[in-house]
């Protein structure tokens, strides 16, 4: 297979409002802004935040109301969802605020849906109530919001005001095979979570595009991949910022979180080997090195998956490194 051209593929960002050691929720939205600010002049297609619960590191549980404030302080990136997990809402609500945003910034606004739950068992049973099982309701709930979002649905007796008639573009997000049937059943683009969970992401994406049904939406399967990305200067610098990231993913593999630490020299001082094994494998899908290493592992990665497009997100301590860190990627890509 002859390499597919690296400047052919859409690059976007997930912003997970990461919240570091020594600042707060509200330093975490202004470094928001300013980098959604730059990725618009640096060519990134859309910026999205992820609704998460209970996460004293993640501080975009209040997702709709992140991305109005975004895309209040920008121009023309897309701004949305990636995503809002539709079990903890009734699907009417999410059609109103979306609808809202979409009638404030008119072709701008996505939607991507997951049904997890973007928080442990019991934050869920707070969220959800008498809806805790409302999991299983999804592909119902999702043909739901399309309703609510079309201008056929006029003449109902439930309408979602602001949001009929605005179609809101609808993602379907996966992190294992379940979401990749329903996204090709639907004909609805898919995004998949291979940033933490990158073990069933070629099984997922081959059976979307295998199964895929065109749609008013989508007439051709559209594959987006989230991973990680830490690109700096020089090799070294890279691997020393990227330890970061893996002390945020060393929180996640033991359930001891905390807020985003600086880099440190060692991680061997840090981790045992079963830790570090865990890690690496929740992280085999990043991008981490100088331009050059990460320019021939994004052609490699894109060479295997053909995926349409990439979303990536960067647990980067330093704000001007993790400025500096998308400036590069983009650069890559925009060559």
């Amino acid at each position: 297979m002859s390499d597919t051209n690296l400047s052919s593929l859409s690059y976007s960002i997930l912003d997970l409002a990461t919240v570091i050691q020594g600042k707060t929720p509200a330093d975490t939205f202004k470094r928001s802004v300013d980098l959604a600010r730059h990725a618009e002049d640096w060519g990134y297609e859309r910026y999205w935040f992820a609704e998460h619960h209970n996460m004293i590191s993640v501080a975009s549980s209040a997702t709709s109301l992140l991305i109005g404030h975004i895309a209040e302080k920008t121009t023309k990136i897309r701004v949305g969802s990636g995503g809002i997990m539709l079990p903890n809402h009734s699907p009417l609500v999410i059609a109103e605020q979306f609808g809202t945003l979409a009638t404030l910034y008119p072709n701008r606004i996505d939607l991507g849906l997951g049904r997890a739950p973007g928080t442990d068992q019991l934050t869920a049973m707070a969220i959800r109530g008498e809806r805790f099982n409302a999991a299983h309701d999804f592909p119902t709930d999702v043909r739901k919001l399309q309703a609510y979002l079309s201008a056929e649905n006029s003449n109902a007796k439930v309408r979602a005001i602001p949001g009929e008639g605005t179609d809101v573009p609808i993602w379907i997000l996966g992190s294992s095979t379940d979401s990749a049937h329903l996204a090709a059943a639907y004909g609805l683009p898919y995004a998949f979570a291979s940033h933490f969970a990158p073990q069933q992401f070629l099984a997922a994406i081959q059976i979307y595009r295998d199964n895929f049904k065109p749609s008013k939406q989508c007439s051709l399967p559209y594959v987006m991949a989230c991973v990680n990305a830490v690109v700096a200067d020089s090799e070294d610098e890279a691997l020393h910022l990227s330890t970061s990231l893996k002390q945020l993913f060393m929180g996640i593999v033991t359930g001891k979180r905390q807020l985003l630490q600086p880099p440190v020299l060692d991680m061997n001082l840090i981790w045992n080997e079963m830790e570090e094994e865990a890690v690496h494998q929740m992280l085999s899908i990043s991008f981490i090195g100088g331009v050059e290493k990460v320019k021939s592992d994004l052609q490699f990665f894109l060479n295997q998956t053909q995926v349409d497009e990439v979303m990536v997100t960067s647990h980067i301590f330093d704000h001007q490194a993790r400025l500096r860190s998308y400036a590069l990627f983009a650069d890559i890509l925009s060559r």
